[in-house]
């Protein structure tokens, strides 16, 4: 299984909540894979990863077999059973699929041209649910959304060969000089944003860094460089310190608030490794 022992707790944990929204793998009867966060199916595969569990696990298979059970002809993914398809639904997903190893499969490629076919005209992904109201910030792409494509996109051959991804790139960057909240469900860089959020469930500024190092249109820009450095300011000891994190995850031993953390840290050198960086 790969999940070093000191982290089983953590797996048991997480495998204690696998029937709690009345179907197994985290979900319910009518396949609601984002319901119960922070114990959905998807935030939960992607905690399985993370320590370590192989995407060839039975457990694992199974669960991409219910989210690509979700996928729609037109790339999309329907996360619930009634209402609108919104673009961070699709983003999600595909993000996790790709994290599981299926980012050459077939159906994802219609998905990535969805995407690419969907772009708005700041680069970034946006839904046209307002929430928030109306204003002139909600003329921009959705931040985090936008964010979690690129990190779907990472895995696949469009990664460094696709312009469409180096427009989403800068919109993501120019956000870094924006930082007031943007997009219809207003998105900022403000006290929240800085604190270092680990394991990456929101928008923040480690998982921020980690998915841009994987794009040569973000290494060498200052907007990159200011935000690493500010994510390089937070470490202590060469490690990644978790500033932030949602309560129900308290008390698991890879993320722990305040202290270092080990498979978090593990992100960072991979950061390093994307910019050619040996320390």
């Amino acid at each position: 299984m790969s999940i070093d022992k000191q982290y089983l707790s953590d797996f048991e944990a997480i495998l204690s909540h696998r029937y709690d929204n009345g179907a197994d793998y985290w979900t319910t009867p009518d396949k609601r894979l984002i319901k119960g966060s922070p114990f959905s199916t998807l935030d939960c595969v992607l905690y399985l990863l993370e320590l370590g569990m192989e995407p060839t696990e039975p457990l694992l298979k199974k669960s991409a077999e219910l989210i690509f059970s979700t996928w729609k002809e037109d790339g999309r993914f329907k996360l619930y059973p009634k209402g609108s398809i919104f673009p961070c639904h699709t983003a999600h997903a595909a993000n996790v699929l790709c994290h599981l190893g299926y980012g050459s499969d077939a159906r994802l490629q219609k998905t990535f041209q969805h995407l690419l076919d969907t772009q708005y005209t700041d680069g970034g992904w946006r839904c046209n649910k307002f929430s928030f109201g109306r204003g002139p910030e909600t003329q921009y792409s959705n931040p985090f959304p936008t964010l979690t494509v690129l990190n779907a996109f990472r895995f696949s051959d469009y990664l460094n060969k696709e312009p469409a991804l180096d427009w989403a790139v800068n919109f993501l960057l120019e956000h870094w000089t924006i930082r007031k909240p943007i997009g219809p469900c207003h998105y900022g860089m403000g006290t929240l944003f800085m604190q270092v959020e680990y394991p990456f469930r929101n928008y923040n500024l480690f998982v921020y860094t980690y998915v841009l190092s994987f794009y040569n249109r973000a290494k060498e820009d200052n907007r990159f460089q200011e935000a690493l450095k500010a994510l390089e300011s937070k470490m202590v000891d060469g490690q990644i310190v978790v500033e932030r994190i949602v309560p129900k995850l308290a008390k698991f031993s890879f993320c722990k608030k305040g202290k270092p953390s080990v498979l978090a840290t593990r992100h960072y050198h991979e950061i390093l490794k994307n910019l050619g960086i040996n320390r």
